[in-house]
């Protein structure tokens, strides 16, 4: 087809575009990449594939997250890509020159230029010949996490366990489907109930389940996190790295770092990092008469369907109080501290205090309470997050 054996070994570059704005409130700190549905990040899932040199290129604002990319020769990707075995082996394998598009314009080519003028909307331009693809699959919205959650946990505990063993499994467990179940090292597992039938299960480095657990795959338990007694999860669901978990959750991701720890519902939800569900907060996932949710995207302007099912979308940093309610297809910003009795609004917007009544969160108030918050999880907060979020505070 006019492309041929990838040489040398080039830096693989994950780069956003304008359409970022359609993960909103996900991507209002962090770069594309970054995101986790399934087991990985999009960055992890393309550095398993192809055990290549990755960078990510991404908005000014953001950029001093990520390494510095470097100039030169380099394959671009669009991070929005959901990468699989074959997507990845074609792009590796492009030349110089030859670009895979598809209806929504540039997926991959290599390109010799300074990173500073990349510039996703015309890199097409820079291309002689262009291979049209189908099919390709592109996270476009953040609710599409939840949505395909149940396909990237299978395919990442593949990905993830192939000629691995698993550690063995504790006999105070009740098992189904036991091949389906993996537990990595340090993992600490008894007197809980695991159900592979439906779908994989992974458990972590160093993760915990406390005892009573009822599990159901496909479900995956990330490194150093923790689901606490008693908890019933079913699948879909990820709890990313660092987070903890408790109660009923179902069909949804945290992303890292995050909080649910005590009893109340979690339902086709994604949860960003660094956030806290008080004690007895509920999301609503299905509205009453039985009619398709709808959810806020920043992209449209406006709610949009979404299916039969949609709960809660959350922006890194934010909270709510014990006893929180949630109406069916929330969609909640960065930075949110959020507390009052009945069902709130199902759109609450950047750096918001209270609940109907809703106040601007100060901005040093924030950033002295996420800075409390991280050193909970031993971390803190550093000079290009505060730099990020007092862009987002004052431009969005």
């Amino acid at each position: 087809m006019g492309w041929g054996i990838f040489a040398p070994r080039m830096n693989i570059i994950l780069f956003d575009n304008e359409k970022r704005q359609s993960l909103f409130p996900l991507t209002f700190t962090c770069a594309i990449a970054d995101l986790r549905t399934g087991i990985l990040t999009i960055k992890e899932r393309w550095e398993t594939l192809s055990s290549r040199n990755f960078f990510i290129h991404t908005e000014e604002y953001l950029q001093p997250l990520y390494k510095p990319v470097p100039a030169g020769k380099n394959l671009w990707v669009d991070a929005s890509v959901m990468a699989d075995k074959a997507l990845v082996n074609e792009i590796l394998a492009l030349d110089e020159g030859i670009a895979f598009d598809d209806e929504l314009g540039f997926i991959a080519g290599v390109l010799e230029t300074d990173p500073a003028e990349f510039d996703p909307g015309k890199a097409l331009a820079s291309f002689n010949i262009k291979h049209h693809l189908k099919n390709v699959r592109r996270l476009k919205y953040p609710w599409e996490i939840f949505q395909w959650n149940d396909q990237y946990i299978k395919e990442d505990f593949e990905l993830l366990t192939y000629h691995q063993k698993s550690q063995p499994h504790p006999s105070s467990n009740h098992y189904i489907n036991e091949t389906d179940i993996f537990i990595e090292e340090g993992a600490e597992i008894n007197f809980s109930s695991l159900n592979a039938s439906g779908g994989p299960i992974y458990i972590g480095k160093n993760a915990l389940v406390m005892e009573g657990s009822l599990i159901r795959g496909p479900f995956a338990l990330c490194e150093g996190s923790v689901i606490k007694m008693g908890a019933k999860v079913y699948g879909a669901t990820t709890v990313g790295p660092y987070c903890t978990a408790a109660g009923e959750i179902k069909n949804s991701v945290m992303q890292a770092y995050s909080n649910k720890g005590h009893d109340g519902y979690l339902g086709d939800a994604v949860i960003g990092k660094w956030c806290n569900l008080g004690a007895g907060t509920s999301n609503s996932n299905v509205k009453n008469n039985g009619t398709d949710v709808e959810m806020w995207s920043y992209d449209a302007n406006d709610y949009i369907p979404v299916g039969s099912k949609g709960g809660l979308i959350m922006g890194d940093y934010s909270r709510t109080a014990i006893n929180t309610s949630l109406n069916t297809g929330t969609v909640m910003g960065v930075c949110c501290n959020i507390f009052d009795a009945g069902l709130l609004p199902k759109y609450i917007s950047n750096f918001t205090w209270g609940g109907k009544d809703f106040n601007p969160y100060e901005f040093e108030k924030a950033l002295r309470d996420i800075a409390n918050w991280k050193k909970m999880k031993h971390q803190t907060l550093n000079d290009e997050e505060k730099a990020i979020l007092k862009h987002i505070f004052e431009s969005f």
